[in-house]
């Protein structure tokens, strides 16, 4: 395919709310190429072999097992996938890397925290923003795990404001270096980090820079206690102190002002990755809760026979099936778009930043509903094991209180949800996405008379590709208004943006569970994919509810008189359903393949 063809039909990031996308263009996990399916093999058979069975010496905090795992993990290539071969690395695509980091994550957050700090924050603003010089003496050691990399960015009184850090940067009287001095806090692999990116302010510069600083005891690093924390327990996690540290000048990273910069992009790359790191979580908990309701009995029956019990295991699968679909969607978007730019003659730096970068929206969106939807899952693992879900003694008890950084990490979920929405703003004020004449067209639909045609919903899929576009109407329609009446000043209206953002989150996860069960149902025969496409209209029905909500209390919070009453009725046709799915039979026989399978095994 030439590079004029795949940028003709390769969505921009944020289009996937105003064009179709269609089935055979996305990228699902049955879509694994050999080299990938070698690699996702050799990383489970690593997790079972060095990490599961140490399951609990990672609860009982021991930091010197995590470096050790994360040792070996380098010798294997496996913190390295990202990283061009000229550094030592493997070189892979996009899609390669979260499959690393999604299958390495799962049996404990300890290891899944390690990992992503070391090969997302800790070496990737090197590998994109250093020079060549900063790249052959750091990246070969960090890829291979001979070092260890750390990012300092979090400070005391500037944590979601993170350009407003506080730490400082000197330069000496000779010129060769600057000194840094600041404290900075929740720095993962603080305790056996060989580098770290830090980022201090110059001056009174408006915006932050960022250094590579070596971990030097005798340079003016310091350190605190391993924080006591919910969970990754194993995790090294320290507040990092420097006193006059001097750093030589060669050692800032990118240009000086540029720090915010690298710390927004390294973000997006965390929050992709971060849905990934959620996906074999999921997948661990809902096996072992399927086995335990298997082999409970209650009342002389199995409770896995039982329907609240079947509701549970089969909503858990939904999610990270829905998960899985929407991750991988968007990072083939990313890897095609990464190539493209690097056919056009971009460094592989470039291209993979501004790769990213387009997805931001996706990135943000994923990372919102992929945390969330691992802390439910591991919430009903706890309740399918009754009792002793809440015994440490079961892997469940710590799969919870692991799963709940993660709504925190990356950005909290709260800024995720409002920079999604407004991230779309910008790019549609851009020209990048047209969301101005569809919004127009929803608003004339509203005003019109509705067709009274009948339309054939006899083909797999239709009546929910059709409430997707509908679902998208929705959006359009509360946003659109909502940008009208309030300009600029959107922003300040933040728990509207919380309602439309959570509409534009269940718009792109539920088309993607349904592209990706439609895709499959093509190519391996509807009769094999039966539970899946069970699993994409579940989550559907979940999401058109979701949506109403939120859409109501968007309009209400905004229109009112006829305005308002014309924006609900339009809500109403828009999330009405034809025929209704039958929930309950869905489940049920989501929950029986699973219980028949003894695991989740899609």
């Amino acid at each position: 395919m030439s590079t004029d063809t795949a940028k003709k039909d390769l969505l921009r990031g944020g289009q996937f709310l105003v064009k179709e996308t269609k089935s055979e263009d996305v990228f699902t996990p049955e879509d694994f190429n050999e080299e990938q399916k070698m690699m996702r093999d050799s990383v489970k058979e690593f997790v079972e072999r060095e990490v599961w069975p140490h399951k609990e010496r990672f609860e009982q905090k021991d930091y010197a097992l995590t470096e050790e795992v994360m040792r070996k993990a380098g010798e294997l290539g496996f913190l390295g996938v990202a990283v061009p071969e000229e550094y030592d690395g493997l070189g892979m695509g996009f899609v390669s890397t979260m499959l690393v980091c999604d299958y390495i994550s799962g049996a404990t957050g300890s290891l899944a925290t390690a990992f992503g700090a070391h090969t997302g924050i800790g070496t990737m603003p090197i590998t994109l923003y250093g020079t060549e010089e900063q790249k052959k003496k750091y990246v070969p050691k960090l890829a291979t795990g001979e070092w260890f990399g750390a990012y300092c960015l979090t400070e005391p009184g500037a944590g979601s404001d993170a350009n407003s850090g506080k730490t400082k940067a000197v330069l000496s009287d000779d010129g060769k270096y600057y000194s840094i001095s600041g404290q900075k806090m929740w720095i993962s692999n603080a305790g056996f980090a060989n580098v770290f990116i830090v980022f201090a302010r110059i001056e009174d510069d408006k915006n932050i820079t960022g250094f590579i600083v070596e971990n030097d005891p005798e340079n003016g690093i310091t350190f605190g206690e391993e924080e006591k924390k919910l969970g990754i327990h194993s995790s090294s996690t320290r507040q990092v102190f420097f006193n006059d540290t001097k750093v030589p000048v060669e050692n800032m990273l990118s240009e000086r002002g540029n720090g915010f910069k690298i710390a927004m992009n390294a973000l997006n790359v965390g929050r992709i990755k971060l849905a990934a790191a959620s996906l074999d979580a999921q997948r661990r908990v809902t096996d072992l809760s399927v086995k335990y309701a298997n082999d409970r009995v209650q009342f002389n029956t199995p409770i896995s026979k039982f329907g609240a019990i079947k509701s549970k295991l089969a909503e858990m699968a939904t999610s990270t099936y829905v998960g899985e679909a929407a991750a991988y969607r968007a990072a083939k978007n990313i890897e095609d778009r990464i190539n493209i730019r690097l056919e056009e003659g971009n460094s592989h730096s470039e291209a993979e930043l501004k790769g990213v970068e387009e997805y931001a929206i996706e990135c943000s969106i994923l990372k919102v509903a992929c945390s969330e939807d691992v802390q439910n899952c591991s919430d009903e693992g706890i309740q399918v094991f009754g009792g002793m879900g809440f015994s440490a003694d079961t892997p469940i008890e710590s799969a919870w209180r692991d799963a709940r950084i993660a709504r925190i990490y990356e950005g909290t979920n709260e800024i995720n949800r409002m920079l999604a929405v407004g991230m779309l703003v910008k790019k549609a004020m851009k020209g990048h996405v047209d969301l101005l004449g569809p919004a127009m067209k929803v608003g004339e639909e509203l005003t019109g008379i509705p067709s009274m045609d009948k339309p054939d919903f006899s083909k797999l899929f239709a009546e929910e590709k059709d409430m997707i576009a509908k679902l998208k109407k929705v959006f359009l329609m509360v946003a659109g208004s909502a940008v009208q009446k309030f300009g600029p000043k959107l922003e300040e209206n933040q728990q509207l943006l919380l309602a439309a953002s959570d509409i534009l989150i269940e718009v792109y996860m539920a088309e993607s569970g349904i592209l990706r069960a439609e895709k499959n149902a093509k190519r391996f025969g509807e009769e094999s994919q039966a539970e899946e496409i069970a699993m994409a209209k579940l989550y559907l029905y979940h999401a058109v509810d979701i949506i109403n909500t939120k859409a109501k209390e968007g309009i209400v919070s905004f229109a009112e008189g006829d305005e308002q009453k014309m924006m609900l009725m339009g809500l109403k046709r828009f999330t009405k359903y034809t025929n209704m799915p039958n929930v309950v039979e869905l489940r049920n026989k989501i929950a029986e393949k699973l219980t028949s399978e003894n695991k989740y095994c899609f």
